[in-house]
């Protein structure tokens, strides 16, 4: 870091900086004459301090001035009349160091001290005019310039970038940590876009203090273009290389991009496969031509078995058991399987997934049976074997796949029975500044599907579409999310297909107010699923006050929405209520209390993440 300077004076800041990292928490110093706390009312202080400036600058002063930091130092409690004098008298040199660190040069500091017991030490600042930037001078030399003149097109939008992000031009008011800023943010571009070894010519702040005006100097040195080179893996045991290379999105001799060894090592560590990954490309000058990569990976344990017992509006009280092994049989595949037990569902699903293959793409096998029941919902056992393609990158899922499935719904009209053989395929988009916690950008989802249903009804085609749009936004202190979907199955009037391919609605995630699943058709006195879907989701959040609790959030919201068999019979049931947000690592937990006006009834909802 280069110290600002007046011109044949070289000011160094570095031990107020350094100060500034250390030093402990503020001491609140801007105004303390009242009596001293209670934690330490049984301590003398030697005296008491209050401080005169603008809010920004007396938290500055307060916190890293001698005066301020050591006025309650119980080493001080018996200090004599020279200590504290001695403190007084290096006041005004130190509030000055500080001061311009904030662009103040010209500061006017007065220090009086009232007598009492203990005495009152009062610092008045006036901070002056800020110093401005006169002139910035900003240049970039190296290989790069030799580059962007043969003609490539990156590099010459790379200077151009460079050029147009400097922010601290003429006119702007100097600090000692945007100069830092800038300077860090302009090697930042250079190191993360083909020249890590990008370092600094020189730097200069010259400052005219009479003029309150800097002018600014700084040179970039790019150093060589690296390219990618040889890649050496480190800590693979049970898996195999490909779990690894399969996930290289970049060759020998490719540019390298910090971006590109972000995406790798994020990949790795989504993949299950390892509990931790890291990627180094070491920024050598002397192997710039082909930078050697290693790969160092900390490796999952090959099986992993978990037991739960939990809540949810899906199926009540419910215990979980859950198997996975990373690699069965010797083979490059990841096998899951779980059993679900609830008083309203219970589930098995197993499922075979691949490593990921060169294009990122797993191969997948899985199987599902279901048995439903509520009462407010027609009894349902379902069953589906699926075999397909999934892709998972930053912001797009990708599946498509084949699958065979079958329905049995209970009714007072007697056991309905459907099945259907499709070709599927669903995306997921997001654009979200965090997908685990949401809170501003939009994520959308599709799912189109085709095929032949067979039923006592009668057999034949059809095909089913649904999507679902969400967007987030924060409002000043407020937070927005707001959703809807919709779905259409298309068939002829005499073929039924299976009920888990048609609509319902109500839950969590759909209309709350109403049980899950428990919006739809009536047949027999009971609900089944309906051909059409549309759901619409409005919610209003805030933090709580207290900064301890700024991960607590408080919501209003509003749900509508209808599964019909026809758009003529939609009709829109509406819920409302209030809830509470735990922003947890793994994604919010909510807790909603919603009123349907249909039942005229409340219902507790409780989940945890978000749907996309």
């Amino acid at each position: 870091m280069t110290a600002a300077r007046r011109p044949g004076t070289v000011l160094s800041l570095l031990p107020w900086l350094a100060l500034a990292a250390l030093a402990p928490a503020p001491a609140r110093a801007a105004d303390d004459a009242a009596a001293p706390r209670a934690d330490t009312a049984t301590a003398r202080v030697p005296y008491l301090l209050r401080i005169s400036a603008p809010d920004d600058l007396a938290e500055l002063l307060g916190t890293y001035l001698d005066l301020a930091r050591f006025r309650t130092d119980p080493v001080l409690a018996e200090a004599t009349e020279a200590e504290v004098r001695r403190l007084i008298a290096a006041t005004p040199a130190q509030a000055r160091a500080l001061l311009e660190t904030r662009g103040h040069f010209n500061p006017t500091i007065r220090i009086t001290r009232e007598e009492g017991e203990p005495p009152l030490i009062r610092i008045e600042v006036d901070p002056g005019e800020r110093t401005r930037v006169s002139r910035a001078t900003i240049e970039v030399q190296g290989e790069i310039v030799e580059h962007a003149d043969a003609g490539s097109a990156r590099d010459q939008a790379l200077l151009q970038e460079i050029q147009a992000g400097w922010r601290l031009r003429e006119g702007r008011p100097f600090s000692q940590s945007w100069w830092s800023a800038e300077k860090t943010e302009l090697l930042g571009r250079l190191r993360t876009d083909g020249y890590p070894a990008a370092t600094w010519a020189g730097t200069a702040a010259e400052v005219d203090a009479p003029r309150n005006t800097v002018r600014l100097f700084a040179v970039a040195d790019s150093g060589p273009l690296f390219r990618f080179g040889p890649v050496r893996i480190e800590g693979l045991s049970n898996q195999r290389e490909e779990a690894v290379s399969h996930q290289l999105t970049f060759r020998p001799g490719d540019r390298y991009t910090e971006k590109q060894v972000l995406d790798l090592q994020e990949r790795l560590q989504r993949s299950g496969l390892f509990e931790s990954a890291s990627v180094l490309v070491e920024p050598d000058p002397a192997t710039a031509g082909a930078a050697p990569v290693t790969i160092a990976v900390r490796e999952a344990p090959l099986q992993d078995l978990t037991l739960g017992i939990g809540y949810s509006d899906v199926a009540r009280l419910r215990g979980t058991i859950e198997h996975l092994h990373r690699r069965p049989f010797g083979l490059n595949w990841v096998a899951k399987h779980k059993l679900e037990l609830g008083r309203d569902q219970s589930s098995l699903k197993s499922e075979l997934t691949s490593h990921p293959k060169a294009d990122q793409y797993r191969n997948l096998l899985a199987f599902a049976g279901e048995r439903f029941r509520s009462a407010s919902s027609a009894p349902t056992d379902s069953y589906r074997l699926r075999a397909g393609r999934t892709q998972d990158t930053e912001r797009i899922d990708r599946l498509y796949y084949g699958e065979y499935t079958t329905a049995i719904v209970t009714t007072d009209l007697g056991r309905q029975r459907a099945s259907a053989l499709t070709a599927n395929y669903e995306w997921v988009w997001r654009n979200v500044d965090n997908v685990l916690l949401p809170t501003r950008g939009i994520a959308a989802s599709a799912q189109v599907g085709a095929g032949h249903a067979r039923s006592d009804a009668g057999n034949g085609p059809f095909s089913r579409v649904y999507g679902r749009l969400s967007g987030y936004l924060p409002l000043g202190g407020w937070y927005v999310s707001a959703r809807v979907e919709g779905g259409e199955v298309f068939t002829p009037n005499n073929v039924d297909v299976p009920d888990t391919l048609l609509f319902r609605a109500g839950g969590d995630e759909s209309v709350r107010g109403y049980a899950y699943r428990s919006i739809g058709p009536q047949q027999g006195g009971t609900t089944v699923g309906g051909k059409v879907l549309a759901t619409a989701s409005l919610e209003l959040a805030r933090p709580f006050g207290a900064r301890s609790l700024r991960q607590w959030w408080w919501a209003a919201f509003v749900d509508a929405g209808d599964a019909t068999n026809d758009w003529t019979a939609f009709h829109a049931k509406v819920g409302y209520g209030l809830g509470l947000r735990w922003r947890s690592p793994v994604g919010p937990l909510k807790v909603d209390a919603a009123y349907g006006e249909e039942t005229n009834r409340w219902r507790l909802h409780l989940s945890v993440g978000i749907a996309y």
